[in-house]
């Protein structure tokens, strides 16, 4: 942090405090009802949570982990978004049976497609247990007080009366400062229906991505299973449709701005309260580093892709994945630096130093331990992203992992087998030779842009990229981990089981691999020379946020705190608003389906258009799906306050109706996660009408909507 910043802390006058916006991720159980009402909320928030009796609650569910969905109609039909199921659209699709250009849709429940391994979660009952976790650990300090935290959160699940299909999950707020339990139910039978081509479902994809104004029916549709009780069961013939207990009806209703909504869903991770110094560091060394290595990795996907069916097959998802956080944090970067957040944060810690001159303590100290963090934290920064996004090494990573239990004995049959089929499913879609190339190209960002105290003696000679491209190429053709050679003679790439039949031969000839030796010199010097230091740092870092947070929460009493998301359910609202950006640019809330014939480039991968999209469009067959413009609204935009996880979430109008379906944020606001500005921050949304329509019109599947409860 600069001298300037670090004197205006303490200068800035106490009239500079942070003035409170509508928005939040609000836990539902503990609602800011009376700001949603002034802003038009005509339910309660009982209707919204209610562990007793059913409530909108029962209709939202956590998908496969991740993203969110929502129930629409009495027979467990859901929705989220397509680039949510794209995994399972992918799994089910072949170059000769393409569902990701061509999409799917089921004519009959018989036709519905199942996906081992993907789940829905329920959130039954939320607790705040804080007093029985943090019992006893009063002047406790790490690690003694990890240890009291984890022992008491299991004499707590331990002691409590749950059906044997439920879990309870106790999930740390506030940095630690609060406690809350989850009562979770899952169903492990979920079912492909529906789903639009990419065309439709990704249109716009890169170039679009984090973008408004959108035109993308980012959405596919899932069933969930049930045993002849209606509770959770593996896959199984003789399953049912599961009954809901709620199930969102669907608006079709115009929407017009300043229109209240609410997003119900699991975002997944934000960090509202940062210290200046800590957002500084993200917006000018953190997030430039991951972006500069997703940069590399995805224009060299990006070029064999375009060349390669089969590998845009192969590769889809997994680009689609590593492109959409670059965009994000170079969005973000951006954002942090238009709203000023790290003023903003200068401003705020000096109004609450004004009023409690302890916290100056614990901002100095914070500040000192940044800087001392940032030579290693940038590091860090460097060799997770190398590792994440040259697969070779990162498969490295993971025999190296699996070789440390067997040594451990920590690697039993089941282990192995869940292993191997880890790495079935990740050969399928891996190309050696491509990867060769990209972790070429890495290893030379790492090399030239790491700090030599941080890089393996010798490491100089990875410069040069064009040389590496050569020099990676020779080691991936000799190695088994990429499955170029053999061992137990066979590869790992199309026999993982013969492979492993000789477990002995198998770790002994890994050791000599010369990836597995490349990887292992890599982790090993940051290991020794950056990892240590990053993490000691980091929790004494995390214990002075545990009190900052505390500090603000007791000085600041005019603020109404909400926890930073954590992947648990929670609720966001705001208004159908549209934005102006920047000098002179102003967008309207609302897309239209003229936007995408616009957009229309014949057989590009991100703007080509189905032709029965199109004629749709010359005949303006639109049915009910149309608005007051005559035309068929494709997108909005609100100023509900999302992020990752909320992908799939419903977005409800005043009285519990779906109106949209959440799948992204606007590129100007995507600095949302650590600062949100209601001048910038606005998340977009599928409008229902194009869901519909997409269903009715373009995929002749109108006995999906028949299950529905359409509100017109």
């Amino acid at each position: 942090m600069t001298k300037k910043i670090l004197l205006s802390v303490f200068l800035l006058p106490a009239a500079m405090a942070f003035a409170q916006q509508y928005g939040g991720m609000w836990i539902p159980t503990e609602l800011n009802e009376k700001e949603m009402k002034d802003l038009g909320m005509k339910i309660s928030a009982k209707d919204i949570f209610n562990p007793q009796k059913a409530s909108i609650k029962d209709a939202v569910v956590q998908f496969n982990g991740g993203c969110t969905a929502e129930i629409i109609s009495p027979k467990g039909l859901v929705l989220t978004n397509h680039h949510c199921g794209f995994g399972q659209i992918q799994a089910h699709s072949t170059v000769e049976n393409d569902l990701l250009s061509n999409g799917f849709w089921a004519k009959n429940m018989e036709q519905e497609l199942p996906n081992p391994g993907v789940t829905v979660d329920f959130i039954a009952d939320i607790k705040e247990v804080s007093n029985q976790i943090l019992e006893g650990t009063d002047n406790l300090t790490e690690p003694e007080l990890s240890k009291k935290i984890n022992n008491n959160i299991e004499i707590y699940k331990n002691t409590q009366k749950i059906e044997p299909y439920q879990t309870i999950s106790v999930k740390s707020m506030y940095y630690g400062n609060k406690y809350y339990a989850y009562t979770i139910e899952t169903y492990k039978d979920v079912r492909l229906v529906g789903a639009p081509p990419q065309s439709i479902g990704k249109f716009g994809s890169d170039t679009d991505n984090w973008v408004w104004p959108r035109h993308t029916g980012d959405f596919s549709m899932f069933r969930i299973y049930a045993d002849k009780n209606n509770k959770p069961a593996e896959y199984s013939k003789d399953n049912i449709p599961y009954v809901p207990k709620h199930y969102l009806p669907v608006s079709v209703k115009d929407k017009n701005e300043n229109d209240f909504t609410f997003v119900f869903g699991f975002p997944g991770r934000t960090t509202e309260y940062l210290p200046a110094i800590a957002v500084e560091k993200i917006m000018k060394e953190i997030d430039p580093a991951r972006i500069a290595v997703r940069d590399v990795a995805l224009k060299t996907l990006d070029e064999r892709m375009r060349a390669d069916d089969a590998t845009r097959i192969k590769y889809a998802s997994k680009y689609a994945s590593v492109a959409n956080y670059w965009k994000k944090w170079i969005g973000e970067v951006e954002g942090l630096k238009k709203s000023n957040a790290v003023e903003k944060k200068v401003m705020y810690e000096g109004s609450l130093v004004s009023k409690n001159p302890e916290i100056k303590t614990t901002l100095d100290q914070l500040n000192k331990l940044y800087n001392d963090q940032a030579p290693f934290a940038l590091n860090n920064a460097y060799y997770s992203e190398v590792i994440r996004n040259a697969e070779t090494l990162m498969l490295a990573n993971l025999y190296s992992n699996y070789i440390t239990a067997v040594e451990a004995g920590r690697m039993d049959e089941k282990g192995t087998t869940a292993f191997k089929n880890r790495l079935t499913s990740f050969y399928k879609d891996y190309s050696a030779e491509l990867d060769a190339k990209v972790t070429a190209k890495l290893l030379a960002l790492y090399a030239n842009k790491t700090a030599a105290q941080f890089l393996p003696a010798g490491f100089d000679k990875y410069k040069n990229e064009a040389q590496n491209i050569q020099t990676i190429e020779e080691i991936s053709k000799n190695s088994i981990i990429t499955g170029r050679a053999a061992v137990n003679g066979a590869s790992l790439s199309t026999d993982v089981d013969k492979a492993f039949s000789n477990q002995d031969k198998l770790i002994k000839t890994l050791k000599k691999d010369p990836v597995y030796q490349l990887f292992t010199n890599i982790k090993e010097t940051y290991m020794k020379t950056a990892d240590p230091q990053f993490t000691s740092i980091q929790t004494k870092i995390d214990a002075l946020q545990k009190t900052f947070m505390a500090q603000q929460m007791a000085t600041d009493k005019d603020r109404k705190f909400f926890p930073d998301a954590n992947s648990t359910l929670r609720v966001t609202y705001g208004k159908v608003k549209g934005s102006s950006p920047r000098d002179a640019v102003s967008y309207d809330y609302q897309t239209h389906l003229a936007g995408v014939i616009e957009k229309y480039v014949p057989g590009d991968y991100e703007f080509d258009v189905p032709k029965k999209l199109i004629d749709l469009y010359n005949k303006k067959d639109y049915g009910l799906y149309k608005d007051k413009t005559g035309d068929v609204p494709v997108g909005f935009t609100a100023t509900n306050h999302t992020t990752g996880g909320n992908s799939g979430s419903p977005a409800l109008d005043a009285y519990g109706n779906l109106v949209g379906l959440n799948f992204d944020r606007q590129w100007e606001g995507t600095m949302s996660d650590i600062n949100y500005d209601p001048r910038f921050s606005r998340n977009i949304m599928v409008d229902t009408k194009y869901i519909l329509f997409i269903i009715d019109k373009f995929a002749d599947s109108k006995w999906l909507i028949d299950e529905m409860k359409v509100v017109k």
